[in-house]
């Protein structure tokens, strides 16, 4: 019979004295050892939880912070086409478009992205962005017609930025556990940071060198940037063994799954309309086109503050608790300070603490992703989570265009009841989600206490829940799938503290 060696951590977890940390189960380190004649088992992957990782986290910062962070400087953008005219023939609902149609398109390459990642490597998929992107604002600069710039600032740059994005944004979890949300959330914080400078360097130039040259300058220093942080990167696809399904549709199977897209689309909606309405909504208050471009960039910096926060915290109380109480603060923040803002003081105040809570999805996804699903399919569950994303990122910034009223004495309020309650149904979904993982340590408590003589068995529940999937075992159906979706057990579970 094979001996088992038990770190005393599992002696706490079998015991019951020691507390269950999400699904980092860390200390639970059981090794396996056989005779010779057996064949040697491969020993599991343990993330190294920082080393070289931290350079990965860094490498991520930047790559979001001239990705995403570039984008976030469209609203400066959308201003300037607004009250510009720069593009003859164009009205405010196709200008909308081009910021929504780069989210889309970068979400919506995601399977093509993870497929690449799949068949040619990492670095590879990240060097294919990186030539999209340089193409698209070099090729922006050019443009004089509306379909142009559609085409360059909306198509292409989207393209750039989903090749990135799906090739680094799967990285961080690989090389982390405790530490994990922090890591996230301090690589999410860098598109807060390109943000925040790009917003305000990008009117500087507009201002004093014109729109064109804010182009070549973008596209020349985000080439340089991203091309360095491509060739440092490392994945540890190979050790956690990972599987890059394109779209694997056995997870749309799993209600935990479905509910967290619900999740992101909520998300996404608000989000997306927030970032890109918030300099002009500024505009519609009396303020000037520079200090509209000053609120967009105080977002960013609660972005690049905030995310950070939500690390610490999140590895501190839980993924799934923290994800779900600053989606829902989100949408209090935007009933309580953005719809009464009608002076620069309270919509300052109102842009960072907004900014820090609004990114919520984008720094916690990640970590909240691997909880319910496990690391070896977080980037097929990624995956399917972009596309899922294409419909809200492409049409929430006309759909808030759509609901100013022009003749109220605020034109954006039905924006902003919008995008609060886009928060709030993203904040119930998550909620939900957070009573079945509850249910799923609980399973788990009584799985070890009922295994722990049956030494092999109590290994592959131990195995199954580091891998965040189902506790049965390969075949059979899930307690807590088939049971865990009681209405009556949820709604206790959903109201019980405990750190998920």
């Amino acid at each position: 019979m094979p001996s088992i060696n038990r770190s005393p951590g599992l002696e706490h977890y079998v015991s019951g004295r020691q507390g269950l940390h999400g699904s980092d189960a860390s200390s639970v380190n059981v090794e396996l050892e056989q005779p010779a004649d057996e064949g040697l088992e491969k020993p599991e992957d343990v993330p190294p939880d920082g080393g070289y990782g931290w350079v990965c986290t860094g490498c991520n910062f930047f790559i979001n912070a001239h990705t995403w962070g570039i984008n976030s400087s469209y609203g400066v953008f959308l201003s300037h086409y607004l009250t510009q005219n720069t593009f003859p023939n164009t009205s405010p609902l196709a200008y909308a478009f081009i910021g929504g149609l780069s989210i889309s398109q970068a979400v919506l390459i995601a399977p093509l992205a993870t497929r690449v990642v799949h068949s040619y490597g990492t670095r590879f998929c990240l060097h294919l962005g990186v030539f999209f992107q340089t193409l698209s604002l070099i090729g922006a600069s050019f443009a004089h017609q509306k379909y142009q710039i559609i085409l360059a600032q909306g198509v292409c740059f989207g393209w750039g930025m989903g090749f990135l994005f799906v090739g680094s944004v799967g990285i961080i979890p690989q090389w982390f556990t405790k530490k994990r949300s922090l890591a996230n959330a301090v690589a999410a914080a860098g598109s807060g940071f390109g943000g925040l400078t790009y917003s305000l360097a990008t009117q500087r130039i507009i201002d004093t060198l014109g729109l064109a040259w804010a182009f070549r300058i973008l596209g020349f220093v985000s080439c340089f940037v991203n091309l360095i942080c491509s060739n440092l990167i490392r994945d540890r696809n190979k050790a956690v063994g990972a599987r890059h399904k394109a779209f694997d549709v056995q997870l749309l199977k799993r209600p935990e799954f479905v509910l967290l897209q619900g999740w992101s689309i909520c998300s996404m909606f608000g989000y997306t309309a927030l970032l890109f309405s918030l300099p002009n909504f500024a505009a519609s208050i009396g303020l000037s086109a520079k200090q509209g471009s000053i609120i967009g960039a105080l977002m960013n910096l609660g972005q690049m503050l905030g995310r950070p926060v939500m690390g610490v915290i999140s590895d501190r109380y839980g993924r799934l608790n923290v994800a779900f109480f600053l989606t829902l603060l989100c949408s209090i923040f935007c009933f309580a300070f953005w719809i009464p803002a009608k002076a620069i003081g309270l919509l300052s105040f109102f842009a960072i603490g907004g900014g820090a809570l609004s990114g919520t999805f984008w720094a916690t996804i990640g970590p909240v992703g691997a909880e319910i699903v496990g690391l070896q399919d977080l980037p097929a569950a990624l995956s399917i989570t972009w596309v899922v994303m294409v419909p809200p990122t492409t049409l929430a910034e006309p759909i808030a265009l759509q609901l100013r009223k022009e003749r109220n004495t605020n034109i954006y309020i039905g924006a902003q009841i919008f995008v609060a309650m886009m928060y709030f149904g993203g904040a119930l979904c998550l909620w939900i989600v957070r009573g079945w993982k509850v249910g799923q340590l609980e399973e788990l408590e009584r799985s070890l206490e009922a295994f722990r003589v049956d030494e092999a068995r109590l290994r592959q529940v131990e195995k199954r829940f580091q891998e965040g999937g189902p506790m049965s075992e390969p075949g059979k159906v899930d307690a807590v799938s088939k049971n865990g979706w009681r209405w009556r057990d949820l709604i206790r579970r959903m109201i019980v503290t405990k750190v998920v």
